[in-house]
């Protein structure tokens, strides 16, 4: 069965990007140098390896609109996953053409996670940008969310949880602590 993961590097102070909202700067960067940390055999280190692999065994990708443009949809494909994204309005020219493996879905976030479940066959949904995974919260259709926790105080930017609508248990599932990031999944309770 499919479960939906929202996955995320937060500053400790609970901040995503930079104060101009942009994943590719300073503020950025810092956030995901724990993903490049490689093991003396020059390998990634055992738990980026880790999470590397559970990234490659997804089977799709549910992305907000504003993540999936910035990224450029992921060049069409994200490691070859089908890339849905919930949004009100159509795609622009590059997804609606060029980009077979992009689905714009206007019907809600609901649909768009039930689509991307049925196309994940049974594998894992990832979850990206801050805005869809507060929207898939409140919707009840996300299952998990792990957080790698940065050991900085980043002070600005753009916020990971900046508005719920109602408080949200989560139930610590997995802990893993290593010099560059705190790594915690929570399941989602119902």
């Amino acid at each position: 069965m499919s479960i939906s993961v929202l996955d995320m590097s937060v500053s400790l102070d609970g901040y995503i990007a930079d104060p101009d909202d942009f994943l590719g700067g300073d503020d950025g960067e810092r956030l995901h140098k724990w993903a490049d940390v490689k093991g003396e055999s020059g390998q990634p280190s055992v738990p980026v390896g880790q999470f590397q692999e559970e990234w490659e065994a997804a089977g799709a990708v549910l992305a907000g609109r504003r993540t999936a443009e910035l990224m450029d949809h992921w060049g069409g494909d994200h490691n070859g996953l089908p890339i849905f994204v919930p949004s009100n309005r159509p795609p622009g020219p590059a997804a609606r053409w060029g980009y077979p493996l992009v689905t714009y879905v206007t019907d809600g976030i609901e649909s768009a996670m039930a689509q991307a479940k049925a196309a994940a066959g049974g594998r894992d949904v990832q979850v990206r940008g801050a805005y869809t995974g507060q929207r898939a919260l409140e919707a009840g259709v996300l299952d998990e969310v792990q957080i790698h926790l940065i050991p900085v105080l980043l002070g600005r930017g753009r916020r990971l949880f900046d508005v719920l609508s109602s408080e949200i248990e989560l139930e610590i599932v997995r802990v893993i602590d290593t010099p560059e990031a705190t790594h915690i999944r929570y399941r989602v309770c119902r």
